[in-house]
């Protein structure tokens, strides 16, 4: 993946910073490895139909759902406080979001909005072990140390997270289907914008300055890829 290159961006004033709003691409070559996995023969999972020469090639593919599962995350040089309690809904077969990225500590919640229990259970997660929410439940659980987290459902094997916990994070978002984003950054200092996806960096970092201000910070002009390092080598 060629070097993504921006400028620092300074910003006079003080007070408390803004909004920064940017681009992803290339989300169309990733493959979440549920599906991955799934459309294996032997896991019996699914069978892709026949393809119609009436649909285009593109649209015979599969592709993630980037606005709950790339979270953009925009990192400081420091360690930050704890982040308030986040709310992570069960629906339809899957967690919304897929891709957390929150500081140590964090509170979430998990509500099932299905209409049948899931069993939801931390791979290796001492402190997150099986348990049942019933329909129209809730589970709470603290975020331990750095590290990533996966987060899996014994009774609905669709249902997979990651919860990436880093101590300096400050702020995170999820793209549109366009790939456009926006975070809202509560304080002024120098930071990296981080996307993520299951679980994992992905994409080049983008350096980022700021001075405190109320203004929007547009980096949309340098998009960040984040397509596979073999389909940009192309």
């Amino acid at each position: 993946m060629g070097a993504l290159t921006l400028g620092l961006l300074s910003l006079p004033a003080e007070g408390v910073a803004g909004p920064v709003k940017g681009r992803v691409t290339g989300f169309l070559e990733l493959l979440n490895p549920v599906w991955e996995e799934a459309k294996a023969p032997d896991a019996h999972g699914y069978t892709f139909r026949e393809p119609s020469p009436t649909v285009q090639a593109e649209r015979r593919k599969l592709y993630p759902h980037v606005p709950r599962e790339l979270c953009v995350a925009i990192l400081a040089a420091t360690a930050q406080p704890k982040m308030p309690t986040q709310v992570v809904r069960l629906g339809g077969g899957r967690t919304t979001p897929v891709t957390l990225v929150v500081t140590p500590g964090t509170e979430l919640h998990f509500k099932n909005t299905d209409p049948f229990p899931h069993r939801l259970y931390g791979v290796n997660v001492k402190s997150f072990n099986a348990a049942d929410t019933q329909k129209g439940g809730d589970r709470i659980w603290s975020v331990p140390g750095p590290g990533v987290y996966e987060i899996r459902d014994e009774l609905v094997p669709s249902v997979r997270m990651w919860v990436v916990s880093e101590p300096n994070v400050v702020a995170f978002g999820f793209p549109s289907l366009s790939g456009a984003f926006e975070v809202e950054v509560p304080v002024a200092g120098s930071f990296e914008v981080q996307p993520f996806f299951t679980g994992k960096k992905i994409g080049n970092a983008v350096p980022l300055a700021l001075s405190a201000t109320s203004q929007t910070v547009d980096l949309s002009r340098t998009p960040i890829s984040v397509a596979p390092k073999a389909e940009v080598a192309k």
